[in-house]
């Protein structure tokens, strides 16, 4: 059974309110370079759920509404290419391994979770970080590491709460 338009733009906008509100809101800036929240789950989860384009869209209309909304610091063009592709990378991961069958969504999640955790968590946007505040990337990337792990946890549980509710 194929989705209506309308239900997919509806809550792909839902998902984007909600990562707006968790990134800009309800996250906590601990020190210019540290931003500790769940801001992208909704971004990840648009993409699992929707493909890698509603999910790119997603990340970006959430990056551009949110710098509009409430700019935190400079705006980089480089942090909305993450967003972009917090939502783009596991709309691929997840139409490469589940196929239209869900067996393997805990796998799915998992793997997800961590390549956006890795490229653009710690790999990109500790190096848009590096270039905006003139600060050695190596030096960043410990407590960035350990505050990805850390969010990285809390939105695989989350996601395979909500996945499950949004899918039905």
């Amino acid at each position: 059974m194929k989705k209506s338009n309308t239900k997919i733009i509806v809550r792909a906008a839902f998902l984007v309110a909600l990562s707006i509100v968790l990134t800009r809101f309800l996250s906590v800036m601990v020190t210019p370079q540290l931003r500790v929240g769940i801001g992208s789950m909704p971004i990840i989860l648009s993409g699992m759920l929707y493909g890698p384009v509603v999910g790119g869209i997603v990340g970006l209309v959430t990056d551009a509404i949110g710098v509009m909304i409430n700019p935190q610091g400079t705006p980089h063009l480089g942090f909305t290419l993450s967003s972009i592709l917090t939502g783009l990378l596991p709309g691929l991961i997840c139409m490469k391994m589940l196929k239209d069958n869900d067996e393997k969504l805990n796998v799915a999640t998992i793997v997800s979770c961590v390549i956006v955790m890795l490229i653009v968590h710690i790999g990109l946007n500790t190096y848009w970080l590096s270039q905006l505040f003139g600060k050695a990337f190596m030096a960043m990337l410990p407590i960035r590491a350990l505050k990805a792990i850390i969010e990285t946890v809390i939105t695989i549980i989350l996601i395979r709460i909500l996945y499950k509710i949004l899918k039905k």
